[in-house]
């Protein structure tokens, strides 16, 4: 399985590209995965991702079983992810913001990266699950720690301990989902979201999930106290004059991420 990443005009697009297997992530696509989440780190270019899967039927459906994805079981579990499924799913130092492009399935690891996403959009017909459970497996990389954090508790335990698959407007009425659209609307809405975020300043951009993913675990006076160094960035920019500049003088304002 291959993933490709496409950069252009501040947008990158990370695809999986496995529709034969319902997009599954092996061994080898869990390295190249990282490998991507790690430049897109390293790049002052970049103000939005768009995560998605090649295809009309998958957006991700876990690791590959058929196929192979490493060591399985406590091997697996011994060996440890700092960062979940996918490189992605509780990564904390990509301060890019990222939109899941759901166009299918999303299961298992899938859902696990779903998780790890700022916002998501959805076909209407798409699936969401963590079967784990059928199978005789845990969601051990993401699942269990993200899923109960993010939505109310019986919500989540009932995702996971069912193994069901749940509808994309299911998961709107859970606040996973931030938007359902026909498959025919699903470029267009991404796109709409994409315009929107990277019409902000790329450094504000950064400041903002820095901090949110820093200052989570604190009380509301101890994240306010945090100096993140994205924040201290974007304070003391160029930008943060030009943003000013450019609402009094009533026009677009050009961004230069200094």
């Amino acid at each position: 399985m291959s993933v490709s990443l496409t950069i252009e005009d501040r947008v990158a697009r990370v695809t999986l590209n496995r529709p034969d297997r319902m997009n599954a992530v092996d061994a080898e696509t869990e390295e190249r995965l990282e490998s991507v989440w790690t430049e897109i780190e390293t790049r002052d270019d970049i103000s939005c991702v768009v995560l998605t899967g090649s295809g009309e039927k998958a957006f991700c459906a876990g690791a590959d079983l058929k196929g192979g994805s490493g060591s399985s079981g406590f091997d697996y579990w011994t060996v440890g992810r700092e960062n979940g499924f996918g490189g992605l799913a509780f990564r904390r130092t990509l301060d890019v913001p990222v939109i899941a492009r759901i166009n299918g399935y999303a299961l298992g690891g899938g859902s696990e990266m779903v998780l790890g996403c700022d916002i998501v959009i959805a076909v209407d017909t798409a699936r969401f699950g963590l079967p784990e459970a059928r199978v005789g497996r845990m969601p051990l990389d993401g699942g269990m720690v993200l899923l109960q954090r993010k939505i109310p508790f019986n919500r989540a335990m009932a995702v996971m301990l069912t193994g069901r698959q749940f509808g994309a407007s299911e998961m709107a009425s859970y606040g996973i989902v931030n938007e359902v659209v026909s498959a025919a609307e699903l470029d267009a809405a991404v796109d709409r979201w994409v315009s929107d975020i990277v019409a902000c300043a790329p450094l504000s951009l950064r400041a903002i999930k820095q901090t949110v993913n820093r200052t989570a675990h604190l009380s509301p006076a101890e994240a306010q106290a945090l100096r993140t160094p994205a924040l201290i960035k974007a304070l003391k920019s160029e930008d943060a004059m030009e943003g000013v500049a450019a609402f009094r003088e009533k026009r677009a304002p050009v961004w230069r991420g200094r």
